[in-house]
């Protein structure tokens, strides 16, 4: 009985086992213990797991954090390498900043926080601020009317001068939306009433299809009002199916639109201008496929390659790898000449197609 006893696994120690075994995923959020800092680096204790360290870039990164760690502190830091040549789980202290600071930014939402800043800087769709380190915006629509620049005519450079009075204020202000991806946030100024807005967004369904006005403009999209009270955004992607560039290009302040609802999801709405348009690419479908050749110009080199045009709204990729590198590419193709290329992938339905060129 004694010796049944003796082999029974303890259960304690069988989760500890089973979880050294699994180390923390990438960009997950981890936390333990500082148990030495030095000159270069911070080692933390993520027992079960092993020993994370922050150093090489990441330390220069951290540096105005980590003079404020001790000893014993216990951290939050984000893993950038599962585990590198010396065992260790690599972490960064900057990058967990920013994604507990995206987390704090949507609880703000839903708990409708006030929140005092100071005005950073203005544009010609409305002010900029900062909260813990994300840059945001807040369009002029947004404010309140003792903030609202009143000017004839909507002049722009009337509109301007009048924001950039407000540079230096500091301003109530609540986030009302999040673009992690663009690395901004959407405040306003104005009162909201989350059952108020409920209200007006559910005579809203996806789909539907509403002239609205040009109520702000921004580098990754157009904000459009479509009753007082309500606005939504137009993402950069969603503005035409050809390249664009610059929105104020192509957009004004006080411009009635037609914009298509994309989607209502927690209490903003988003929408699309491109999508009342023809799409393009079904044109190609079941006559291009892998393999075909076609020409195309260059209209714009970005991180991976260049993109080809086939026509207005139809381009594909051409990387950097068929060249050997980004600089060979950019002295074989110029931007705004026409090429032959092969096409390696077309999907129309997913508005994908890579190409390489032909000699």
């Amino acid at each position: 009985m004694l010796k049944e006893e003796v082999k029974e696994e303890n259960p304690v120690l069988k989760s500890i086992v089973d979880k050294s075994q699994k180390k923390p995923e990438l960009d997950t959020l981890v936390e333990g213990s500082v148990i030495l800092v030095d000159k270069s680096s911070v080692f933390v204790d993520l027992s079960p797991y092993g020993t994370g360290i922050i150093y090489g870039r990441e330390f220069i990164n951290a540096k105005d954090i980590i003079k404020k760690i001790s000893l014993g502190d216990t951290i939050k830091a984000k893993v950038v390498e599962e585990e590198n040549e010396d065992g260790y789980i690599e972490l960064s202290l900057k990058e967990a900043k920013q994604a507990l600071a995206w987390n704090e930014a949507e609880k703000a939402i839903r708990a409708k926080t006030i929140i005092e800043l100071e005005i950073k800087d203005a544009n010609k769709g409305g002010l900029i601020l900062e909260w813990q380190g994300i840059l945001g915006f807040l369009p002029a629509s947004q404010l309140k009317s003792e903030h609202y620049p009143r000017v004839a005519d909507s002049d722009k450079e009337k509109i301007l001068k009048e924001l950039k009075k407000l540079i230096g204020q500091k301003i109530s202000v609540m986030i009302i939306s999040t673009l992690p991806k663009e690395g901004k946030l959407i405040f306003s100024e104005k009162d909201n009433n989350p059952e108020e807005k409920k209200e007006i967004l559910s005579k809203y369904s996806v789909g539907d299809e509403i002239e609205c006005t040009v109520a702000g403009i921004v580098d990754f999209g157009v904000f459009l009002k479509l009753e007082d009270g309500l606005e939504g955004l137009v993402h950069i992607s969603e503005l035409d199916w050809g390249l664009v560039e610059d929105p104020r290009a192509m957009f004004k302040v006080g411009e009635q639109v037609k914009a298509k609802v994309i989607e209502i999801k927690d209490g903003k709405i988003s929408l699309s201008i491109k999508a009342l348009k023809e799409n393009p690419w079904t044109e190609f479908e079941g006559k291009l496929s892998r393999g075909d050749i076609v020409s195309g110009v260059i209209i714009k080199y970005n991180k991976h390659g260049a993109l080809v045009s086939i026509k207005e709204g139809v381009a594909g990729l051409v990387h950097n790898s068929t060249f050997g590198s980004d600089v060979k590419l950019r002295e074989k193709l110029e931007l705004g000449k026409k090429y032959n290329f092969q096409i390696t992938l077309f999907e129309p339905k997913e508005h994908k197609m890579t190409l390489v060129y032909l000699e």
